[in-house]
Protein backbone atom coordinates (compact mmCIF):
# COMPACT_ATOMS: atom_id res chain seq x y z
CA UNK A 1 0.00 0.00 0.00
CA UNK A 2 2.72 2.35 0.67
CA UNK A 3 4.22 1.41 -2.69
CA UNK A 4 1.18 2.09 -4.48
CA UNK A 5 0.99 5.83 -2.34
CA UNK A 6 4.68 6.79 -3.16
CA UNK A 7 3.86 5.75 -7.04
CA UNK A 8 0.94 8.32 -7.11
CA UNK A 9 2.32 11.12 -5.15
CA UNK A 10 4.77 10.87 -7.37
CA UNK A 11 3.01 10.51 -10.66
CA UNK A 12 2.23 14.12 -11.43
CA UNK A 13 5.91 15.10 -11.35
CA UNK A 14 6.37 12.36 -13.52
CA UNK A 15 4.05 13.75 -16.05
CA UNK A 16 5.43 17.36 -15.58
CA UNK A 17 9.30 15.86 -15.99
CA UNK A 18 7.99 14.53 -19.62
CA UNK A 19 5.66 17.77 -20.05
CA UNK A 20 8.37 19.47 -19.27
CA UNK A 21 11.25 17.84 -21.44
CA UNK A 22 8.55 17.65 -24.75
CA UNK A 23 8.00 21.99 -24.59
CA UNK A 24 12.24 22.34 -24.95
CA UNK A 25 12.27 19.54 -27.27
CA UNK A 26 12.67 20.76 -30.70
CA UNK A 27 9.59 19.15 -31.70
CA UNK A 28 7.71 21.36 -29.08
CA UNK A 29 9.17 24.76 -30.03
CA UNK A 30 7.91 23.62 -34.01
CA UNK A 31 4.63 23.16 -32.40
CA UNK A 32 4.41 26.61 -30.35
CA UNK A 33 5.69 28.57 -33.41
CA UNK A 34 2.95 26.43 -35.59
CA UNK A 35 0.19 27.52 -33.69
CA UNK A 36 1.73 31.16 -32.93
CA UNK A 37 0.97 31.14 -36.72
CA UNK A 38 -2.48 29.67 -36.26
CA UNK A 39 -3.20 32.20 -33.87
CA UNK A 40 -1.67 35.05 -35.19
CA UNK A 41 -3.98 34.49 -38.80
CA UNK A 42 -7.16 34.11 -36.00
CA UNK A 43 -6.63 37.76 -34.96
CA UNK A 44 -6.05 39.01 -37.73
CA UNK A 45 -9.05 37.46 -39.19
CA UNK A 46 -10.99 38.89 -35.86
CA UNK A 47 -9.47 42.08 -36.11
CA UNK A 48 -11.04 42.89 -39.48
CA UNK A 49 -14.41 41.75 -38.96
CA UNK A 50 -15.52 45.44 -37.79
CA UNK A 51 -13.96 46.81 -40.55
CA UNK A 52 -15.24 48.29 -43.97
CA UNK A 53 -13.76 45.43 -46.02
CA UNK A 54 -14.49 42.43 -44.01
CA UNK A 55 -17.73 41.66 -46.02
CA UNK A 56 -15.66 41.96 -49.45
CA UNK A 57 -12.66 39.68 -47.81
CA UNK A 58 -15.33 37.24 -46.81
CA UNK A 59 -17.04 37.01 -50.01
CA UNK A 60 -13.60 37.05 -51.71
CA UNK A 61 -12.57 33.89 -49.61
CA UNK A 62 -15.33 32.16 -50.17
CA UNK A 63 -15.57 32.48 -54.07
CA UNK A 64 -11.62 30.85 -53.41
CA UNK A 65 -13.54 28.06 -51.62
CA UNK A 66 -15.53 27.23 -54.54
CA UNK A 67 -12.51 27.66 -56.42
CA UNK A 68 -10.34 25.11 -54.21
CA UNK A 69 -13.04 22.49 -54.48
CA UNK A 70 -13.16 22.59 -58.32
CA UNK A 71 -9.22 22.67 -58.00
CA UNK A 72 -9.64 19.79 -56.00
CA UNK A 73 -12.19 17.84 -58.44
CA UNK A 74 -10.20 18.82 -61.43
CA UNK A 75 -6.83 17.39 -59.62
CA UNK A 76 -5.21 14.04 -60.04
CA UNK A 77 -5.36 12.91 -56.58
CA UNK A 78 -6.93 9.91 -55.37
CA UNK A 79 -10.99 10.43 -54.88
CA UNK A 80 -10.58 9.56 -50.87
CA UNK A 81 -8.33 12.17 -50.62
CA UNK A 82 -10.18 14.57 -52.76
CA UNK A 83 -13.14 13.83 -50.58
CA UNK A 84 -11.69 15.08 -47.36
CA UNK A 85 -10.53 18.00 -48.41
CA UNK A 86 -13.66 18.79 -50.28
CA UNK A 87 -15.65 18.55 -46.81
CA UNK A 88 -13.18 20.69 -44.63
CA UNK A 89 -12.78 23.11 -47.42
CA UNK A 90 -16.97 23.32 -47.37
CA UNK A 91 -17.38 23.12 -43.64
CA UNK A 92 -14.95 25.42 -42.69
CA UNK A 93 -16.15 28.45 -45.66
CA UNK A 94 -14.44 30.93 -45.45
CA UNK A 95 -11.39 28.93 -43.76
CA UNK A 96 -11.32 25.88 -45.39
CA UNK A 97 -9.79 27.74 -48.92
CA UNK A 98 -6.53 28.67 -46.63
CA UNK A 99 -6.42 25.28 -44.87
CA UNK A 100 -6.05 23.68 -48.44
CA UNK A 101 -3.50 26.38 -49.66
CA UNK A 102 -1.37 25.86 -46.60
CA UNK A 103 -2.23 22.19 -45.85
CA UNK A 104 -3.65 20.35 -49.23
CA UNK A 105 -2.27 18.94 -52.33
CA UNK A 106 1.58 17.91 -53.06
CA UNK A 107 3.39 20.78 -54.54
CA UNK A 108 6.73 21.07 -55.22
CA UNK A 109 8.95 24.11 -55.04
CA UNK A 110 10.36 25.00 -58.31
CA UNK A 111 13.68 24.36 -57.08
CA UNK A 112 12.73 21.01 -55.98
CA UNK A 113 11.54 20.26 -59.11
CA UNK A 114 14.41 20.75 -60.91
CA UNK A 115 16.37 18.67 -58.14
CA UNK A 116 13.79 16.00 -59.23
CA UNK A 117 13.88 16.19 -63.06
CA UNK A 118 17.91 16.04 -61.98
CA UNK A 119 17.59 12.84 -60.16
CA UNK A 120 15.11 11.10 -62.68
CA UNK A 121 17.09 11.86 -65.20
CA UNK A 122 20.34 10.26 -64.05
CA UNK A 123 18.43 7.27 -62.69
CA UNK A 124 17.59 6.96 -66.58
CA UNK A 125 21.17 7.08 -67.75
CA UNK A 126 21.95 4.76 -65.16
CA UNK A 127 19.43 2.41 -65.41
CA UNK A 128 17.59 3.00 -68.76
CA UNK A 129 20.49 0.57 -70.37
CA UNK A 130 19.44 -2.24 -68.39
CA UNK A 131 15.76 -1.93 -69.08
CA UNK A 132 14.23 -4.21 -71.78
CA UNK A 133 14.76 -7.76 -70.37
CA UNK A 134 10.78 -8.13 -69.73
CA UNK A 135 10.13 -9.87 -72.84
CA UNK A 136 12.73 -12.58 -71.95
CA UNK A 137 11.42 -12.60 -68.68
CA UNK A 138 8.14 -13.48 -70.21
CA UNK A 139 9.22 -15.95 -72.15
CA UNK A 140 10.44 -18.33 -68.93
CA UNK A 141 7.91 -16.98 -66.27
CA UNK A 142 4.76 -16.19 -68.51
CA UNK A 143 2.77 -13.25 -69.69
CA UNK A 144 1.58 -12.09 -65.98
CA UNK A 145 5.63 -11.95 -65.32
CA UNK A 146 5.87 -9.68 -68.26
CA UNK A 147 3.66 -7.31 -67.60
CA UNK A 148 4.66 -6.53 -64.16
CA UNK A 149 8.10 -6.25 -65.15
CA UNK A 150 7.50 -3.81 -68.06
CA UNK A 151 5.58 -1.87 -66.16
CA UNK A 152 8.52 -1.04 -63.65
CA UNK A 153 10.68 -0.66 -66.04
CA UNK A 154 8.32 1.91 -68.17
CA UNK A 155 7.12 4.04 -64.92
CA UNK A 156 10.41 4.29 -63.32
CA UNK A 157 12.96 2.54 -65.14
CA UNK A 158 14.07 -0.29 -63.10
CA UNK A 159 15.30 -3.31 -64.40
CA UNK A 160 15.13 -6.80 -63.82
CA UNK A 161 17.97 -8.60 -62.72
CA UNK A 162 19.20 -12.35 -62.88
CA UNK A 163 22.65 -13.31 -61.23
CA UNK A 164 21.28 -12.09 -57.59
CA UNK A 165 20.74 -14.38 -54.62
CA UNK A 166 18.11 -13.87 -52.15
CA UNK A 167 17.65 -14.69 -48.81
CA UNK A 168 14.16 -13.46 -46.81
CA UNK A 169 14.55 -12.78 -42.55
CA UNK A 170 10.83 -13.62 -40.84
CA UNK A 171 12.39 -11.75 -38.18
CA UNK A 172 14.24 -8.60 -37.53
CA UNK A 173 16.04 -10.06 -34.86
CA UNK A 174 17.60 -12.82 -37.26
CA UNK A 175 19.17 -10.72 -39.68
CA UNK A 176 21.00 -8.61 -36.83
CA UNK A 177 24.21 -11.21 -37.70
CA UNK A 178 23.82 -10.96 -41.12
CA UNK A 179 23.83 -6.98 -41.27
CA UNK A 180 26.87 -7.16 -39.26
CA UNK A 181 29.04 -9.39 -41.13
CA UNK A 182 27.89 -7.65 -44.34
CA UNK A 183 29.15 -4.25 -43.15
CA UNK A 184 32.32 -5.41 -41.57
CA UNK A 185 33.26 -6.77 -45.64
CA UNK A 186 32.85 -3.13 -47.06
CA UNK A 187 35.60 -2.08 -48.96
CA UNK A 188 34.61 0.41 -50.94
CA UNK A 189 31.37 2.23 -49.99
CA UNK A 190 28.51 1.54 -47.77
CA UNK A 191 25.25 3.09 -48.33
CA UNK A 192 22.62 3.74 -45.37
CA UNK A 193 19.29 5.21 -45.79
CA UNK A 194 16.60 4.70 -43.05
CA UNK A 195 13.31 6.54 -41.69
CA UNK A 196 14.31 5.50 -38.38
CA UNK A 197 17.21 5.62 -36.47
CA UNK A 198 17.77 5.24 -32.56
CA UNK A 199 20.99 4.65 -30.71
CA UNK A 200 20.38 1.60 -28.72
CA UNK A 201 22.07 -2.26 -29.66
CA UNK A 202 21.15 -2.00 -33.61
CA UNK A 203 22.24 1.31 -34.30
CA UNK A 204 25.13 1.30 -31.70
CA UNK A 205 26.99 -2.17 -33.29
CA UNK A 206 25.87 -0.83 -37.03
CA UNK A 207 27.74 2.61 -35.89
CA UNK A 208 30.64 1.33 -34.03
CA UNK A 209 31.91 -0.79 -38.02
CA UNK A 210 30.58 2.12 -39.89
CA UNK A 211 33.26 4.61 -37.91
CA UNK A 212 36.10 2.19 -38.11
CA UNK A 213 34.99 1.47 -41.65
CA UNK A 214 35.20 5.23 -42.13
CA UNK A 215 38.34 5.58 -40.74
CA UNK A 216 40.04 2.97 -43.08
CA UNK A 217 39.05 5.01 -46.04
CA UNK A 218 35.49 3.57 -46.69
CA UNK A 219 33.01 5.92 -48.18
CA UNK A 220 30.38 5.59 -45.72
CA UNK A 221 27.05 7.85 -46.12
CA UNK A 222 23.80 7.79 -43.69
CA UNK A 223 20.46 9.45 -44.49
CA UNK A 224 17.91 9.66 -42.39
CA UNK A 225 14.58 11.15 -42.31
CA UNK A 226 13.88 14.22 -39.97
CA UNK A 227 10.48 13.65 -38.47
CA UNK A 228 10.87 9.64 -38.76
CA UNK A 229 13.51 10.31 -36.01
CA UNK A 230 12.93 13.95 -34.30
CA UNK A 231 12.26 11.58 -31.32
CA UNK A 232 15.28 9.20 -31.49
CA UNK A 233 18.13 12.15 -32.56
CA UNK A 234 18.68 15.29 -31.53
CA UNK A 235 19.24 17.88 -34.43
CA UNK A 236 22.41 17.97 -34.12
CA UNK A 237 23.48 14.32 -35.06
CA UNK A 238 24.80 15.19 -38.41
CA UNK A 239 27.82 17.08 -36.67
CA UNK A 240 28.32 14.08 -34.50
CA UNK A 241 28.29 11.60 -37.41
CA UNK A 242 30.25 13.96 -39.74
CA UNK A 243 33.39 13.80 -36.74
CA UNK A 244 33.51 10.16 -37.10
CA UNK A 245 34.24 10.69 -40.81
CA UNK A 246 30.31 9.76 -42.01
CA UNK A 247 28.91 12.03 -44.17
CA UNK A 248 25.07 12.50 -43.18
CA UNK A 249 22.13 14.30 -44.78
CA UNK A 250 18.71 14.80 -43.22
CA UNK A 251 15.80 14.22 -45.14
CA UNK A 252 13.19 17.12 -45.37
CA UNK A 253 14.22 19.28 -41.97
CA UNK A 254 11.22 20.18 -40.00
CA UNK A 255 10.41 23.80 -39.93
CA UNK A 256 8.66 26.31 -37.95
CA UNK A 257 5.70 26.32 -41.22
CA UNK A 258 2.22 25.28 -41.42
CA UNK A 259 2.90 23.42 -44.86
CA UNK A 260 2.35 19.99 -46.33
CA UNK A 261 5.88 20.05 -47.57
CA UNK A 262 6.14 18.30 -43.73
CA UNK A 263 4.02 15.24 -45.32
CA UNK A 264 6.55 14.05 -47.75
CA UNK A 265 8.82 11.62 -45.91
CA UNK A 266 11.69 9.88 -46.77
CA UNK A 267 10.06 6.17 -45.47
CA UNK A 268 12.63 4.25 -47.94
CA UNK A 269 14.98 1.87 -45.95
CA UNK A 270 18.44 1.14 -47.77
CA UNK A 271 21.66 -1.10 -46.59
CA UNK A 272 24.12 -1.32 -49.12
CA UNK A 273 27.65 -2.69 -49.44
CA UNK A 274 30.05 -1.61 -52.32
CA UNK A 275 27.31 -2.02 -54.68
CA UNK A 276 27.29 -5.90 -53.85
CA UNK A 277 25.13 -6.78 -50.74
CA UNK A 278 21.89 -4.99 -49.65
CA UNK A 279 19.03 -5.11 -47.38
CA UNK A 280 15.93 -3.40 -47.59
CA UNK A 281 12.43 -4.14 -45.84
CA UNK A 282 10.57 -3.13 -42.68
CA UNK A 283 12.99 -2.91 -40.07
CA UNK A 284 14.44 0.86 -39.31
CA UNK A 285 17.75 1.16 -37.12
CA UNK A 286 15.88 0.78 -33.91
CA UNK A 287 15.59 -1.86 -30.69
CA UNK A 288 11.96 -2.61 -30.77
CA UNK A 289 13.14 -4.14 -35.03
CA UNK A 290 14.66 -6.63 -33.61
CA UNK A 291 13.29 -6.86 -30.16
CA UNK A 292 15.82 -5.87 -28.01
CA UNK A 293 13.33 -3.93 -27.04
CA UNK A 294 9.56 -3.78 -26.18
CA UNK A 295 7.18 -1.80 -27.97
CA UNK A 296 3.46 -3.50 -28.50
CA UNK A 297 4.01 -6.59 -27.73
CA UNK A 298 6.14 -8.96 -29.80
CA UNK A 299 7.43 -7.09 -33.06
CA UNK A 300 6.89 -8.90 -36.49
CA UNK A 301 9.23 -7.29 -39.41
CA UNK A 302 10.72 -8.63 -42.35
CA UNK A 303 13.52 -7.95 -44.18
CA UNK A 304 15.23 -9.26 -47.39
CA UNK A 305 19.41 -9.75 -48.52
CA UNK A 306 20.32 -9.27 -52.18
CA UNK A 307 23.58 -9.77 -53.15
CA UNK A 308 24.65 -10.22 -57.06
CA UNK A 309 24.12 -7.56 -60.06
CA UNK A 310 20.19 -6.67 -58.97
CA UNK A 311 21.88 -4.20 -55.60
CA UNK A 312 23.23 -1.90 -58.60
CA UNK A 313 19.46 -0.64 -59.21
CA UNK A 314 18.98 -0.03 -55.17
CA UNK A 315 22.33 2.04 -55.08
CA UNK A 316 21.34 4.28 -57.76
CA UNK A 317 18.36 4.71 -55.78
CA UNK A 318 20.00 5.93 -53.07
CA UNK A 319 22.62 7.54 -54.92
CA UNK A 320 19.73 9.82 -56.62
CA UNK A 321 18.24 10.29 -52.72
CA UNK A 322 21.41 11.66 -52.27
CA UNK A 323 22.01 14.20 -54.70
CA UNK A 324 18.32 15.05 -54.09
CA UNK A 325 19.52 16.21 -50.29
CA UNK A 326 22.31 18.27 -51.56
CA UNK A 327 24.16 19.21 -53.99
CA UNK A 328 26.88 16.69 -55.31
CA UNK A 329 28.17 15.81 -58.58
CA UNK A 330 29.30 12.14 -58.21
CA UNK A 331 30.39 10.34 -60.67
CA UNK A 332 27.88 7.59 -61.01
CA UNK A 333 29.21 4.93 -63.40
CA UNK A 334 32.47 5.03 -60.46
CA UNK A 335 30.02 3.22 -57.72
CA UNK A 336 28.62 -0.12 -60.33
CA UNK A 337 30.98 -3.40 -59.38
CA UNK A 338 31.98 -5.89 -61.79
CA UNK A 339 28.86 -8.16 -63.00
CA UNK A 340 28.03 -11.21 -60.49
CA UNK A 341 28.73 -15.01 -61.08
CA UNK A 342 25.70 -16.52 -63.24
CA UNK A 343 23.98 -18.96 -61.47
CA UNK A 344 21.22 -17.57 -58.76
CA UNK A 345 17.78 -19.09 -59.19
CA UNK A 346 14.94 -16.90 -60.09
CA UNK A 347 14.62 -13.14 -60.63
CA UNK A 348 14.72 -10.07 -58.80
CA UNK A 349 13.40 -6.02 -59.90
CA UNK A 350 14.24 -3.66 -57.13
CA UNK A 351 11.80 -0.94 -57.51
CA UNK A 352 11.62 2.69 -55.89
CA UNK A 353 8.74 5.67 -55.64
CA UNK A 354 8.62 9.05 -55.76
CA UNK A 355 5.32 11.03 -54.61
CA UNK A 356 5.79 13.99 -56.83
CA UNK A 357 5.49 12.15 -60.77
CA UNK A 358 2.52 11.36 -60.30
CA UNK A 359 3.25 7.54 -60.35
CA UNK A 360 2.18 5.37 -57.61
CA UNK A 361 4.17 3.22 -58.04
CA UNK A 362 3.73 0.87 -54.81
CA UNK A 363 0.00 0.82 -55.15
CA UNK A 364 0.12 -0.13 -58.61
CA UNK A 365 2.93 -3.16 -57.60
CA UNK A 366 0.26 -4.66 -54.97
CA UNK A 367 -2.32 -4.16 -57.82
CA UNK A 368 -0.53 -5.81 -60.20
CA UNK A 369 0.33 -8.63 -57.22
CA UNK A 370 -3.39 -8.52 -56.60
CA UNK A 371 -4.85 -8.99 -60.52
CA UNK A 372 -2.26 -11.43 -61.60
CA UNK A 373 -3.58 -13.97 -58.56
CA UNK A 374 -4.82 -17.12 -59.79
CA UNK A 375 -4.30 -19.26 -56.78
CA UNK A 376 -3.94 -17.24 -53.30
CA UNK A 377 -2.48 -13.86 -52.36
CA UNK A 378 -1.05 -13.74 -49.22
CA UNK A 379 -0.57 -9.91 -47.59
CA UNK A 380 1.17 -9.01 -44.44
CA UNK A 381 0.59 -5.14 -43.79
CA UNK A 382 1.08 -2.91 -40.44
CA UNK A 383 -1.82 -0.50 -42.06
CA UNK A 384 -5.35 -1.40 -44.53
CA UNK A 385 -6.34 2.02 -44.97
CA UNK A 386 -6.88 1.38 -48.30
CA UNK A 387 -8.72 3.31 -51.52
CA UNK A 388 -11.74 2.45 -53.21
CA UNK A 389 -9.56 0.80 -56.08
CA UNK A 390 -7.78 -1.55 -53.95
CA UNK A 391 -10.41 -2.60 -51.50
CA UNK A 392 -12.18 -3.20 -54.96
CA UNK A 393 -10.01 -5.48 -56.28
CA UNK A 394 -9.06 -7.36 -53.52
CA UNK A 395 -12.94 -8.72 -53.34
CA UNK A 396 -13.20 -9.18 -56.72
CA UNK A 397 -10.01 -11.47 -56.26
CA UNK A 398 -11.77 -13.17 -53.50
CA UNK A 399 -14.83 -13.32 -55.86
CA UNK A 400 -13.37 -14.81 -58.01
CA UNK A 401 -12.15 -17.78 -56.17
CA UNK A 402 -8.88 -16.63 -54.95
CA UNK A 403 -7.52 -16.89 -51.51
CA UNK A 404 -7.05 -14.06 -50.31
CA UNK A 405 -5.68 -13.63 -47.02
CA UNK A 406 -4.36 -10.53 -45.04
CA UNK A 407 -2.71 -10.58 -41.50
CA UNK A 408 -2.79 -7.17 -39.71
CA UNK A 409 -1.36 -6.31 -36.13
CA UNK A 410 -3.73 -7.30 -32.95
CA UNK A 411 -1.43 -4.31 -31.11
CA UNK A 412 -1.53 -1.62 -32.61
CA UNK A 413 1.50 1.12 -32.54
CA UNK A 414 -1.98 3.91 -33.75
CA UNK A 415 -4.98 3.70 -32.11
CA UNK A 416 -6.78 5.41 -34.66
CA UNK A 417 -5.51 3.99 -37.58
CA UNK A 418 -6.16 0.95 -35.96
CA UNK A 419 -9.86 1.64 -35.88
CA UNK A 420 -9.47 2.92 -39.51
CA UNK A 421 -7.67 -0.49 -40.61
CA UNK A 422 -10.29 -2.44 -38.80
CA UNK A 423 -13.11 -0.40 -40.61
CA UNK A 424 -12.17 -2.01 -43.57
CA UNK A 425 -12.83 -5.05 -42.66
CA UNK A 426 -16.60 -6.36 -42.73
CA UNK A 427 -16.63 -5.23 -46.46
CA UNK A 428 -13.83 -7.46 -47.18
CA UNK A 429 -14.39 -10.60 -45.40
CA UNK A 430 -18.46 -10.57 -47.07
CA UNK A 431 -16.21 -10.77 -50.19
CA UNK A 432 -14.60 -13.81 -48.88
CA UNK A 433 -11.04 -12.10 -47.71
CA UNK A 434 -10.10 -14.02 -44.51
CA UNK A 435 -8.06 -11.86 -41.83
CA UNK A 436 -6.05 -12.46 -39.47
CA UNK A 437 -4.96 -10.17 -36.39
CA UNK A 438 -1.04 -11.03 -34.93
CA UNK A 439 -1.81 -11.69 -31.49
CA UNK A 440 1.64 -11.66 -29.87
CA UNK A 441 1.94 -7.86 -31.16
CA UNK A 442 2.49 -5.66 -33.54
CA UNK A 443 3.27 -6.70 -37.16
CA UNK A 444 5.66 -4.26 -39.05
CA UNK A 445 6.03 -6.39 -42.13
CA UNK A 446 5.16 -5.31 -45.85
CA UNK A 447 4.59 -8.64 -47.98
CA UNK A 448 2.55 -9.94 -50.83
CA UNK A 449 3.17 -13.59 -51.93
CA UNK A 450 1.37 -15.10 -54.80
CA UNK A 451 0.84 -18.14 -56.37
CA UNK A 452 4.58 -19.41 -55.11
CA UNK A 453 6.06 -17.57 -58.58
CA UNK A 454 5.65 -13.66 -57.37
CA UNK A 455 6.56 -11.83 -54.13
CA UNK A 456 7.26 -8.76 -52.99
CA UNK A 457 9.11 -7.11 -50.08
CA UNK A 458 9.54 -3.72 -49.11
CA UNK A 459 8.44 -0.41 -47.20
CA UNK A 460 5.29 0.59 -48.62
CA UNK A 461 1.90 0.28 -46.37
CA UNK A 462 -1.46 -0.15 -47.73
CA UNK A 463 -1.76 3.45 -46.58
CA UNK A 464 -2.54 6.79 -48.38
CA UNK A 465 1.04 7.89 -47.06
CA UNK A 466 2.92 5.27 -48.45
CA UNK A 467 1.37 5.24 -51.33
CA UNK A 468 0.92 8.85 -52.42
CA UNK A 469 3.16 10.87 -50.13
CA UNK A 470 5.92 9.14 -49.32
CA UNK A 471 9.31 8.28 -50.88
CA UNK A 472 9.61 4.09 -50.84
CA UNK A 473 11.27 1.18 -51.85
CA UNK A 474 10.66 -2.31 -52.62
CA UNK A 475 11.90 -5.75 -54.53
CA UNK A 476 9.39 -7.68 -56.77
CA UNK A 477 11.03 -11.24 -56.47
CA UNK A 478 9.82 -13.50 -59.87
CA UNK A 479 10.54 -17.71 -59.31
CA UNK A 480 13.34 -16.90 -56.12
CA UNK A 481 13.58 -19.31 -53.52
CA UNK A 482 12.71 -17.21 -51.05
CA UNK A 483 9.25 -17.01 -52.35
CA UNK A 484 8.43 -20.05 -50.55
CA UNK A 485 9.83 -18.58 -47.86
CA UNK A 486 7.84 -16.13 -47.69
CA UNK A 487 4.90 -18.14 -47.71
CA UNK A 488 5.98 -20.07 -45.46
CA UNK A 489 6.39 -17.23 -43.14
CA UNK A 490 3.12 -16.08 -43.94
CA UNK A 491 1.77 -19.43 -42.53
CA UNK A 492 3.48 -20.12 -39.50
CA UNK A 493 2.26 -16.41 -38.54
CA UNK A 494 -0.97 -17.51 -39.29
CA UNK A 495 -0.69 -19.84 -36.77
CA UNK A 496 0.07 -16.85 -33.98
CA UNK A 497 -2.60 -14.55 -35.15
CA UNK A 498 -6.60 -14.61 -34.26
CA UNK A 499 -8.98 -14.95 -37.44
CA UNK A 500 -11.45 -11.92 -37.54
CA UNK A 501 -15.03 -12.96 -38.94
CA UNK A 502 -18.32 -11.50 -39.58
CA UNK A 503 -19.32 -11.96 -35.85
CA UNK A 504 -16.72 -10.02 -34.74
CA UNK A 505 -17.49 -7.06 -36.63
CA UNK A 506 -21.31 -7.32 -36.09
CA UNK A 507 -20.47 -7.44 -31.87
CA UNK A 508 -19.02 -4.21 -32.31
CA UNK A 509 -21.03 -1.32 -30.51
CA UNK A 510 -22.71 1.05 -32.62
CA UNK A 511 -21.10 4.27 -31.66
CA UNK A 512 -17.96 2.61 -32.29
CA UNK A 513 -18.81 1.76 -35.85
CA UNK A 514 -20.21 5.25 -36.80
CA UNK A 515 -16.88 6.53 -35.36
CA UNK A 516 -14.76 4.39 -37.50
CA UNK A 517 -16.93 5.59 -40.46
CA UNK A 518 -16.11 9.08 -40.04
CA UNK A 519 -12.72 8.13 -40.15
CA UNK A 520 -12.97 6.79 -42.98
CA UNK A 521 -13.85 9.98 -44.63
CA UNK A 522 -10.65 11.73 -43.39
CA UNK A 523 -8.41 8.34 -43.73
CA UNK A 524 -6.02 9.46 -46.40
CA UNK A 525 -5.39 12.78 -44.50
CA UNK A 526 -4.39 10.65 -41.48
Amino acid sequence: MQKFIKKAATLPFHILSKLTKLMFHRIGIMTVLILFQLVLYGVVWASLRDSVIYSYINNLMSLLSVAAVLWVVSDKSDPGYKIGWIIIILVFVPFGCIAYLLLGGNHLSRRGQRRLQVMERRIRQQLGPDCGRAESLGKLLGEDAECMARYLENSSSCPVYGNTETKFYPLGDVCYDDILAALESAEKYIFIEYFIIEEGKLWNSVLSILERKAAQGVDVRVIYDDIGSIFTLPASYPYKLEKMGIQCRVFNRLVPVVSLRQNNRDHRKHMIIDGKIAFTGGINMADEYINAKERFGHWKDSAIRLEGDGVWSMTMSFLSMWNFTGSQDDRLSSFRPEPAAAGAKGYVQPYHDCPWDDEPVGQTVYMNLIHRAKRYVYITTPYLVIDHSVTLALMTAAKCGVDVRIITPHIPDKKTVFEVTRAYYRELLKAGVKIYEYEPGFIHSKNFVVDDHFATVGTVNMDYRSMFLHFENGVMLYDTPSIEDIRRDFLETQKKSIRITLEDCDAVPLYRRVFRSILRIFAPLL
